[in-house]
């Protein structure tokens, strides 16, 4: 994708475009969702009840917010996937210079640009392991900005964003709009304590964007919520569009109360699959691994074939990956790869062990 051109919009996770592979079969570790399958059953659309209008403010998708995450009603506004909360916040909160995390998910910037306003990076270094500047770096960033959005963990380096730390720079700049996009928090051990979703009675100017397609694998049906101050809230209603939580959505968003077992599954999986594959690739020459927070890896591949040879050879094999080169900061060789099944991991992990040794014959 073009990054001047921000009328095209482009998702990482579809080798059908770049490799003309058709998609039987692939074991695609580009998208970064629950390796479980979703804890709610599917029916016919009858049930769904889809020959009425749903609510016309996603009451289905509010309902889940409160009672699970222990959330007062008016502080949460249900969206189409946090994408939409992603590029409603720039529009209603006239949004002119945000401050985004470089590398980090390309919406934010575009959500941004697209009405009108500019973004500056606050730059991640590698040789930091793409962990977040101290305070005072961020503060000296933020001078001549109205916003900053961030991730938690972010998305690609899987590093984290302590709460504390944004917390206090929100107190200090009464002025300024704090995003944490939290589409991943609910894969990190500490869950929920840092989580901003609870904090925002407190800071009026703490914005929180939540997805629920990740953890509980859906990103087919778009649920998510942005989670903020009434006051906030209210301001945001004043640009929303109406009804675009539809029928299904909510009515899976109430399935997905009391699913207490599925989420213990996914957590215990993920941490233990996450320490099995950091520590067997630690071991593979050409391979380095940065953050790791989420359910997902940032590596870079240091082989003689270069990052293309890499993604062949493993294309070849039915594995998609994502080439991460054109998020800013990550030209280098970067590419992610998302925390699958144990024995979908295992697969993984026997093609990259011997990648250095086999991807020359292959690839030419």
């Amino acid at each position: 994708m073009a990054r001047d051109n921000l009328y095209f919009h482009e998702h990482g996770g579809a080798p059908e475009r770049r490799f003309g592979f058709d998609g039987d079969g692939l074991l695609d570790f580009s998208v970064n969702v629950s390796p479980l399958s979703p804890p709610v059953t599917t029916a016919s659309l009858e049930t769904f009840g889809v020959q009425k209008y749903p609510s016309i403010d996603g009451e289905g998708i509010r309902g889940f917010y409160s009672a699970r995450f222990n959330l007062d009603s008016e502080t949460v506004l249900p969206v189409n996937g946090a994408i939409e909360g992603i590029y409603l916040l720039p529009r209603a909160l006239k949004i002119k210079k945000a401050l985004v995390l470089a590398p980090s998910f390309f919406d934010y910037e575009r959500a941004c640009r697209i009405t009108g306003g500019s973004v500056t990076y606050l730059s991640l270094e590698e040789h930091n392991q793409f962990a977040l500047p101290c305070i005072d770096t961020i503060v000296e960033n933020l001078h001549g900005t109205d916003a900053f959005i961030a991730a938690n963990p972010n998305n690609p380096t899987g590093t984290r964003f302590p709460k504390e730390t944004f917390l206090a720079l929100a107190s200090r700049f009464h002025d300024k709009w704090f995003v944490m996009d939290e589409a991943f928090i609910q894969f990190v051990d500490d869950f929920p304590g840092s989580s901003l979703m609870r904090e925002v009675r407190a800071l009026k100017n703490v914005i929180v964007v939540h997805s629920l397609t990740k953890f509980y694998a859906l990103p087919g049906l778009r649920l998510g919520a942005v989670i903020a101050h009434p006051d906030v809230i209210r301001v945001l209603l004043g640009y929303k569009e109406p009804w675009t939580v539809n029928v299904v959505a909510e009515r899976v968003a109430r399935g997905l109360l009391g699913c207490d077992d599925y989420e213990r599954e996914v957590r215990a999986m993920i941490a233990s699959e996450r320490a099995k594959i950091f520590k067997r690739l630690k071991k593979v020459p050409g391979i380095s691994l940065k953050g790791h927070a989420a359910n997902f890896f940032l590596a870079q591949w240091n082989g003689r074939s270069g990052l293309d040879g890499l993604l062949k050879y493993l294309i070849k094999r039915k594995i998609h990956v994502r080439d991460c080169r054109n998020f800013p900061g990550l030209s280098d060789n970067y590419f992610r790869f998302a925390i699958r099944k144990p024995e979908e991991n295992d697969y993984l992990l026997e093609q990259l062990m011997f990648a250095g040794e086999k991807i020359d014959t292959v690839v030419r």
